[in-house]
Parts: structure tokens; sequence; C-alpha cells
């Protein structure tokens, strides 16, 4: 009777195990490495490598939160794409950032700008996401009519398009970016229709092959976008819209961004460093544009709000046709008050700590030596303005208990300041 107790006792064992396995095949919340496909929610713990090999969803009202350290190993063949129905903490250290890319096999010239992996899509469900020292990269894939976020009708909705590294799109949703870097794109780095957003202390480089924006606001975004280094996407740094008919009305106030040779690659009306169309509300101080193509631009056929303030910015250009096309009355350029911008190739050298402004401005190859920090004897470093409030000073709070607060604006131009 005894043995027939215990043998019961293992069958029923082994029976759940089983119902578990079964009901947890989706879901990879492990303590240790793994592999996802299909639905996962919980926690990727520190120092984790996930193996991605197809397509994953975060169900709507549940939650996967991604510790520092992680790595998240996208499968090259099926190229999957990351669904946020619910929420996405990815939440690294400066020391152990969150990754998602591919082997360092896949890292080659040929694929130099991605298309490895689709992106991050925040369907308008996704009620918060966060990405804090998160490195994204090497992804960028095209739809066809069998990708998920097609079949969903997310993001376009239709085959055929370059995925953004990150998608959002509910206005009354959080949105934090902030210490991390977007690079080796197809086109887009983001698209952002709506919600209140914060992208701060963000690098984007080595973006875009015939378009593409660092950030693509549209209608719905209430946004402080601060302290970011753009360098040589192939549109513009920052595209500022209140196309797409949500509500609220776009409102974006952009300050001390160090943006460097942007839009070279695209010499069309829009390539260029920040364009402002359809009724966007824009404030845009303190802001550092060096060899960039033609600085603050707005669409004449659809400009932006009235209200629009434009202060402070300082232009550089080391040759005479990058000085010429960013004077104000030329080709739709906005003018600011107090702004620093001269008439000849070489005025207002910002003085950045290690950096050759002699480089093309077609150049999209990064190199992490550089340092944009301002020298000491700069003349760039006491010519901002603090008389502006950025929207989030006081923080957005989410429902894990996190606070990211909008940085204060500095006295400086520029996203960096003296390095000591």
């Amino acid at each position: 009777m005894k043995n027939n107790i215990i043998l019961l006792f293992i069958l029923c064992s082994l029976g759940l195990l089983t119902a578990c396995e079964k009901a947890n095949i989706n879901v990879d919340t492990s303590d240790a490495d793994g592999s996802a496909i299909g639905e996962v929610s919980g926690v990727w713990s520190k120092g984790s490598v996930q193996h991605i090999k197809g397509d994953i969803v975060i169900p709507e009202g549940k939650t996967l939160t991604i510790e520092e350290g992680v790595t998240i190993l996208m499968d090259s063949v099926s190229k999957p794409e990351i669904i946020v129905l619910g929420n996405l903490y990815a939440l690294g250290t400066s020391d152990n950032p969150v990754r998602f890319t591919v082997e360092d096999v896949y890292k080659t010239k040929t694929n130099e700008f991605g298309k490895l992996w689709g992106g991050i899509l925040a369907a308008p469900s996704c009620q918060e996401l966060v990405l804090d020292n998160t490195v994204i990269e090497y992804g960028g894939a095209i739809t066809s009519d069998a990708s998920k976020s097609v079949k969903l009708g997310l993001y376009k909705k239709v085959s055929g398009e370059a995925l953004p590294a990150l998608w959002f799109s509910n206005p009354e949703g959080k949105l934090v970016v902030q210490n991390s870097s977007i690079s080796h794109f197809h086109e887009d780095c983001t698209y952002i229709e709506g919600g209140k957003i914060i992208f701060a202390n963000n690098r984007f480089f080595s973006n875009g092959v015939t378009g593409g924006e660092a950030i693509n606001f549209k209608s719905g975004c209430i946004a402080d976008v601060a302290y970011n280094l753009v360098y040589s996407v192939n549109t513009n740094a920052l595209k500022l819209s209140n196309s797409g008919d949500r509500t609220p009305q776009a409102y974006i106030i952009v300050y001390n961004n160090t943006i460097l040779n942007t839009g070279w690659r695209r010499p069309t009306a829009k390539g260029g460093s920040i364009w402002l169309e359809a009724s966007v509300r824009a404030e845009i101080y303190n802001n550092l544009f060096a060899n960039t193509r033609f600085g603050v631009k707005r669409d004449p056929k659809k400009p932006e709000d009235s209200r629009s303030v434009s202060s402070n910015n300082w232009y550089y250009g080391y040759d005479q046709l990058t000085v010429d096309q960013f004077q104000v009355g030329k080709n739709d350029i906005v003018g600011g008050t107090n702004d620093v911008r001269g008439k000849v190739a070489g005025d207002n050298n910002p003085k950045f700590v290690a950096y050759p402004l002699e480089t093309s401005v077609e150049n999209y190859l990064f190199d992490k030596v550089w340092d944009f920090h301002l020298q000491g004897n700069s003349p760039a470093l006491k010519t901002g303005t603090l008389a502006f409030k950025p929207h989030f000073l006081n923080g957005l709070v989410m429902s894990n208990g996190l606070t990211y607060n909008s940085p204060e604006p500095a006295i400086y131009i520029g996203a960096f300041g003296t390095k000591f």
C-alpha cells in the first residue's frame, strides 16, 4: 500500500510538471540563460543571455522586466520582432547595459545598416515602456505579409516597411528612453505616435541608408528631448510633426542637444537637422549644430504652430557651403532669438575636446575616441538660456515605483559642457 502511494505521488508530480511546462511553454522568466519565442513576461535576470528565435509578444496586462547586463541575441535568420502589448522595462546600468543585438559574426560591413531583426513595437495597449542604459543595434528588417506586426496592424500596417528600433503609439502612455544608444538601423531609429515622453542622454549614430530620422514625433506626443548626441543620421536628427490627427497636439521641447553631420546623405528638401511641420508646437533651445545641413527648417506648406519658440542655438560650419545653407532667409530656415550663426567658414568653433571638425559631412562611421565635451575656453559655455521649463522636471511616475525626471537645462550649448 505504501509503495502504491509513493508511485501515485510521483505520477501526480510528473503530471503537474508537465502541465506547468505546457502552461509556460512560451514564457521565459528564467533566472539563467535561455531562449524565447511567443509570449513572454516576468523577469530576465541580471547578466543572462536570452536567445530570441522568433517573434516575441509581451501580452496586454503583462510586464517584462529586463535587468542590468542582459544580452538579447536576435536570430538573424528569422529576423524576430518584439511586440509590446503590455509593459516593457529594460533597466541597464552604465557599466552593465541591456543589449538588443546580434551575434558578433554578423556585425560586418555588409550588415552595417542592420536589417538583421525587426524592432521594438509598442502597440496602443502598451501603457509604459522604459529603455534605460540600453543598446539597440543592427535591426530594421523589412516587413512582409507574414510579419507579426503587419498581421496585428502595428506600425504602418503594411509590408515593405523598414521597421524602426522603437515604435510607440499610445497618447495616454509613458515612454522613457535615456542613457541609451541606437545604431546600425536601416531607416528611422524611432517613430513615436503619442505619449508623455522623455528622451535624454542618448546617442544615435550610423543609421539610415536612404532615409530615416533619429527621433520622429507625430501628433499625441508631449515630449522633452535633451542632452542627446545625434551623429550623421541619413535625414533629420529630429522630425517634429503634428500629423496623424491624435490628441493632444504634439508639443515638443528640445534643448541642449549636440547634432553633427545630419542630413547630407539625403540631399532633398527634408534632409537636415530639425524639421518642423503640420502645426507642431516646438520649443528649441541651447542646441549645438556642427556641420549639419540647414539647422532648424520648416515645411512652408504645413508650418509649425505660431507659439513655437527657437532661441540660443549655435551653428558651426567647417566650409562655406555648410555656412551658407543655414542662413535665415534661405531654404525656409527658422531663425531664433540670440542664435550664434556666423557667415564665414569656421566662425564660432565650439572647441570640442576631441573631434576633427574637418571630418566629411557624409561620414557616418562613429569613432568611440571622439569626445564632444567643450574645452574650458569654448565660447559656447555660457551662451545658453535657462528661461524655459521642460514638461517633466517633476517626473513621470511609473507603475513599478520608479520615477524619471527630465534633466534641468544648462547654460552651456549642446549636450556635454566641460569634461571636468
